[in-house]
């Protein structure tokens, strides 16, 4: 009689820093899609685009392939180019700043909040007086999901000419106020413009995407320009006139003129057939998030000082992102150590991010600025997970982890 074979051992599910959520319903609106007349430039664009800027109260939606493209259409739509200036904080993803620097614009890097990572008044003021007084836009970052002072950010901005683009991409359903009255992110109430990411890992997913949203007809104008090469099939706008006109009042159903040279940063049907399904359950996401970020903030509460969440502002947010400050001296390890020893319990993290203003390109091109809160809250950052898919067991799974780990 042999003897019985072991049985294997039951383990845990590995659970990312951040995740999608398609469900049957995403699934079928894309196959409908797919079985429809237009794979892109259709209907579900446009579409898309009104559930946008209705969701977030602004006159304007462009729906474009990412969130990249999103802040080069913006700042190609403001007129940025070479000879402009734009500020942006160093605490962010590459794009905030390339996309600008791809559109001609030199970057001015500001300093952030040590302990929320966000673009303080105070450091607008000191990127500007590194710029001698005078830029042309800012592109301020809503990191994690959350705000900063907007109101008195938006009033230096505008004592000095500045443009004001929000980079969004974290910060879909969030709400901040102004006085008495609640505004919405992407509503532009301060800004001139607002960007959005949909990319996998974001509150809603269109696969990749992304979109900019504006108040004003002719920025709205100018982005879809932008979105489409730089070619115009509007006879308005055509100058042209012999060969683009039959006769005065008949433009020839062909002719198409080119404005300025550009790239293609359409999206297609596909993408915004599920960027409409996923938008459809944005407040139970919401919901989802808030109630994860509330349990973290518990759980967390007994590992300070040495583990803390990311400071909280005056903001009604909708986290992308829940980054913790871990002080990695006290606890004798070094970050690597950490999440390698994250990872092998299961549990996986990311760092968000490394300061731009210190990247290779940008460190050649400018040198590299003392930026001392962005340094001190790189030093300290890593994002655990943190998805609307996750259940507390989840979130208290996650936190004994790093209870473990750090050896608390």
């Amino acid at each position: 009689m042999t003897a019985p074979e072991p049985k294997a051992e039951q383990t845990q599910p590995f659970l990312p820093y951040g995740r999608q959520i398609i469900e049957d319903d995403d699934i079928a609106a894309v196959t409908d899609a797919l079985r429809g007349d237009y794979l892109t430039t259709g209907p579900l664009v446009t579409k898309f685009e009104t559930a946008l800027k209705d969701c977030v109260r602004a006159d304007h939606a462009v729906v474009c392939s990412n969130g990249t493209a999103a802040l080069y259409m913006a700042a190609k739509a403001l007129g940025l180019g070479p000879g402009s200036t734009v500020i942006v904080p160093s605490i962010t993803f590459l794009a905030t700043a390339s996309a600008p620097h791809m559109a001609g614009a030199e970057i001015v890097f500001a300093d952030v909040d040590p302990d929320s990572g966000l673009m303080r008044p105070t450091d607008l003021e000191a990127a500007l007086t590194r710029a001698g007084g005078k830029a042309d836009a800012v592109f301020n970052v809503h990191l994690n999901g959350q705000c900063g002072a907007v109101e008195a950010i938006a009033q230096i901005a505008r004592e000095h000419g500045l443009n004001i683009v929000d980079d969004a991409s974290h910060a879909i359903g969030t709400r901040y106020r102004i006085g008495a009255e609640e505004k919405l992110v992407g509503e532009n109430a301060l800004s001139d413009m607002t960007t959005f990411s949909f990319h996998p890992v974001k509150t809603v997913t269109m696969g990749e995407g992304g979109a900019v949203t504006t108040n004003d007809p002719k920025w709205a104008e100018a982005l879809r320009l932008c979105r489409n090469h730089g070619m115009t099939r509007d006879p308005a706008h055509f100058q042209t006139t012999a060969d683009a006109f039959a006769a005065p009042d008949a433009p020839n159903p062909w002719y198409y003129e080119l404005e300025e040279p550009g790239f293609n940063w359409r999206a297609t049907d596909i993408q915004c057939a599920l960027g409409i399904s996923q938008l459809n359950k944005l407040s139970r996401f919401m919901a989802r998030r808030k109630a994860l970020a509330a349990a973290y903030d518990c759980l967390l509460a007994p590992l300070s000082p040495v583990v803390q969440p990311v400071s909280h502002t005056d903001c009604a947010p909708t986290l992308h992102l829940y980054p913790v400050l871990i002080d990695f001296a006290a606890v004798k390890m070094s970050r690597a150590e950490v999440m390698a020893k994250l990872a092998a319990e299961g549990i996986g993290s990311q760092v968000h991010y490394y300061p731009v203003h210190r990247q290779r390109y940008y460190a050649a091109r400018y040198g590299i600025t003392h930026l001392p809160g962005a340094d001190a809250y790189y030093a300290r950052a890593l994002s655990i997970p943190f998805y609307a898919s996750m259940t507390i067991s989840d979130a208290t799974r996650v936190v004994q982890a790093l209870k473990l780990v750090l050896g608390l």
